[in-house]
């Protein structure tokens, strides 16, 4: 499978303008890999496909690199699979990671993957609710979570005072921005996702707005 998905991976991270090592890129196919093989016993995602997983995962995690900033300490929630966090470890180094999520058999997978793929020294994981883990981050990320609003509500606390919120959403969320500070919205970014007919939205929050 990782030979046949090559080409395309190549392809994705050129249309990104991504330029990945070839540990990255065996990496990032390994990522797939152990996705599809744990999909069969665990039920991670509703895409059984690999070729779908390299698009709908991995591009569209890929597809907001670009637009975060370096380092710091970052915390995705809702980690499921591992998307968007373990793959933008992958992919930038710069940056250490806590994936969380309530679900044990994501967990496990994402502990076992982490181990694998050779990032235990810049990602952890932790299996909790998000109201449960007290640490603070300077970025708190999340895909395709519940509305904009509730989730700023129930991570509030794990966001640093110069830290932001940056959530992936698929539609431009109008309704749920129109709930917010207008001063707490500081960017919203279509994205580019190769191979992807859908629209994608990336939006930054700034923590520190919550509070003004």
């Amino acid at each position: 499978m990782s030979a046949s998905l090559a080409l395309p991976l190549i392809s994705g991270l050129a249309a990104l303008k991504i330029v990945q090592t070839d540990e990255q890129r065996a990496q990032l196919l390994a990522y797939v890999a152990l996705l599809n093989k744990w999909n069969a016993a665990y039920n991670l995602t509703a895409i059984r496909d690999p070729q779908d997983m390299l698009v709908k995962h991995v591009f569209d995690a890929l597809s907001v690199q670009a637009h975060l900033p370096s380092g710091g300490r970052w915390i995705d929630v809702g980690s499921g699979g591992g998307i968007p966090g373990l793959i933008l470890a992958i992919a930038d180094p710069s940056r250490t990671w806590t994936l969380l999520d309530s679900n044990g058999k994501k967990t496990r997978f994402l502990t076992q993957a982490t181990l694998e793929l050779g990032l235990t020294d810049r990602v952890s994981v932790v299996h909790s609710r998000a109201e449960d883990h007290h640490q603070n981050y300077d970025g708190v990320i999340a895909r395709a979570v519940t509305e904009t609003a509730d989730f700023i509500g129930f991570t509030q606390h794990l966001c640093a005072d110069q830290g932001a919120w940056w959530l992936m959403k698929g539609q431009y969320p109008q309704a749920e921005l129109a709930q917010l500070p207008d001063s707490m919205v500081t960017s919203t970014t279509e994205l580019f996702v190769p191979s992807l007919d859908a629209q994608r939205w990336l939006i930054r929050c700034q923590c520190h707005a919550l509070a003004n």
